[in-house]
């Protein structure tokens, strides 16, 4: 959902004005990976019982997640920083700001799957014939 959007990944629907660089593909991977693990806690059998409330752990996600979004996207498509920065500002500013991102991203996607993975009391194992 991060990569095709940002042209990481090579799409005909969308375009990037600056070439992506060497440090956007691991950054999608981990971001992907960490993503998908705090996605997989939300899925539960219909017959359990209600989850227990996480504790920001869902909004950390969601943040880590727009995060990876405007660490890993082209600097000068993205509207808002260009109306913010310029062009030249988004090159100068916001393009060197974008591993840091990555970074802080990664960072609270982690931390929103050990919340929500700390709240699993216990592990459904099904007995084999």
């Amino acid at each position: 959902m991060v990569g095709v959007p940002t042209d990481v990944v090579p799409n005909p629907l969308f375009g990037r004005s600056v070439p992506v660089q060497w440090w956007n593909y691991p950054a999608l991977a981990v971001t992907a990976v960490l993503a998908g693990i705090v996605l997989s806690t939300y899925v539960r059998q219909p017959s359990s019982s209600p989850e227990p409330k996480a504790e920001g752990g869902t909004r950390l996600g969601a943040i880590g997640g727009v995060l990876s979004f405007f660490a890993v996207g082209c600097p000068v498509c993205n509207k808002l920083i260009l109306v913010l920065l310029g062009a030249s500002g988004a090159l100068s500013y916001w393009a060197p700001l974008q591993p840091l991102l990555a970074f802080l991203s990664a960072g609270l996607l982690a931390e929103a799957a050990l919340r929500r993975l700390s709240l699993q009391t216990a592990c459904p194992v099904t007995a084999s014939a």
